[in-house]
């Protein structure tokens, strides 16, 4: 059974950084297509971040060169690098995985069909 337990979340001042952290059993990263995703409070969760199986790495606009997404394979981790923080990233954040591609990803909720539970950020003014 896949399970994905993120952790690293927290609460920080802006211009800080936090690393979130998305550890997986149940199938390997190296594989799949890898998310993260965040959902303010009455807002639709948000693509953040993802990577394909060749290192491929896309942002959002929102986040840009702020946000570092990587893997590490030989433990079955995705990280989210977080840094420069402002108030706006505040949110639950969420790691996805699409075990239906290894490439060519996408940055839709919809196509992720694994999810982890969140991890909370918060960042202060």
């Amino acid at each position: 059974q896949v399970q994905l337990v993120e952790s690293g979340g927290g609460s920080v001042q802006a211009g800080g950084s936090l690393r979130l952290s998305c550890d997986a059993s149940g199938y390997t990263y190296s594989r799949t297509c890898m998310g993260w995703f965040r959902q303010a409070p009455g807002k639709e969760r948000e693509w953040v971040a993802r990577i394909d199986t060749h290192g491929t790495t896309i942002y959002s606009y929102s986040v840009g060169d702020r946000f570092t997404i990587s893997t590490e394979n030989a433990k079955n981790t995705l990280y989210l690098q977080m840094n420069r923080l402002k108030p706006e990233d505040t949110a639950m954040y969420y790691c996805a995985a699409d075990s239906t591609r290894y490439d060519f990803c996408s940055d839709r909720s919809q196509d992720y069909n694994y999810w982890g539970q969140g991890t909370q950020v918060t960042v202060s003014s």
